[in-house]
């Protein structure tokens, strides 16, 4: 069995000193990552290419997240944060240069495709996202649907090639995984007011809130004492924390329906920070 090493086959990708230097990173995309490769490995068929389907899909995925991270505007005149700019859109097509390379050079055309259009897929579910965002109808319930759906595309473009045992099982698993990873992230956001616009508790409240405090949230510059108010308000971190134990109890009845105990138990050991995080959740407050 190949273990896992991606992580240090991309550093060589990633870590280039112009960029260590000028600009940052998102997270290397590990929990899904591991994922993908524990079930490709753990396939006859595909072991032999797990390694490289999944160097070449968290590179994509990598290239994603990167763009994602650039302006609306390119009107920047501060040097650093121009310079910062123009670095992520670099880093973020190199990226993306890497994965084609890599799969060519090893004769994967089909793979090529598949990943291509998982890509399209995407970038229409997130500009779905974004319309729906400026034009304040997004719930927050579809906000962590779509953005679940978002961060499994790529992943997800692999059940077709996976064991026929695996064909339901896969999605439904990455799913799993990646609400927990976002509902784990926006744990984070709730307790930073700077980054809170757009975030779960953001639509929530914008639900649930009167239509003085959805004024205060649709302020260009909010008031940032009255935004951690509303937070505490709502128990925006209590809920979060109720949600993420939920969903880890689902993820837990998924994996043990798993008729590999090799794969169950890495799994487990993938899954195992958001389900410690889980168990530590406060009272939800009334």
């Amino acid at each position: 069995m190949n273990s896992y090493r991606i992580p240090e086959i991309a550093k060589q990708y990633t870590e280039y000193d112009m960029i260590q230097l000028h600009t940052d990173l998102p997270d290397f995309p590990e929990l899904r990552t591991r994922l993908l490769f524990a079930f490709l490995n753990g396939n006859t068929k595909l072991s032999a290419s797990s390694e490289l389907y999944t160097l070449a899909t968290s590179l994509v995925q990598l290239a994603l997240d990167t763009h994602d991270l650039i302006t609306a505007s390119n009107d920047i005149k501060e040097k650093k944060a121009a310079r910062s700019r123009q670095l992520k859109v670099l880093a973020g097509d190199y990226f993306s240069s890497r994965f084609y390379y890599l799969l060519a050079q090893a004769g994967q055309i089909e793979m090529i495709k598949q990943l291509s259009s998982a890509i399209c897929e995407v970038n229409r579910l997130k500009m779905n996202v974004y319309m729906k965002m400026k034009q304040f109808k997004l719930t927050a319930e579809d906000y962590i649907h779509q953005t679940v759906e978002i961060k499994s595309q790529l992943f997800l473009s692999f059940s077709g090639c996976l064991s026929e045992v695996y064909h339901q099982t896969w999605p439904d698993i990455m799913r799993s995984y990646a609400k927990c990873e976002v509902i784990f992230e926006e744990i984070f956001r709730a307790e930073s007011t700077s980054n809170f616009q757009g975030s779960w508790g953001f639509w929530h409240i914008l639900q649930q809130g009167t239509k003085e405090e959805r004024k205060q949230l649709h302020a260009e510059e909010a008031d940032q004492a009255k935004v951690r108010a509303l937070i505490h308000k709502y128990n925006i971190s209590s809920q979060l924390y109720q949600m993420l134990d939920q969903q880890s109890k689902k993820l837990i009845s998924e994996i043990k329906q798993l008729d590999s105990d090799a794969l169950i138990s890495e799994l487990f050991h993938i899954g195992e920070p958001f389900l410690r995080f889980s168990a530590k959740q406060p009272k939800v407050l009334e």
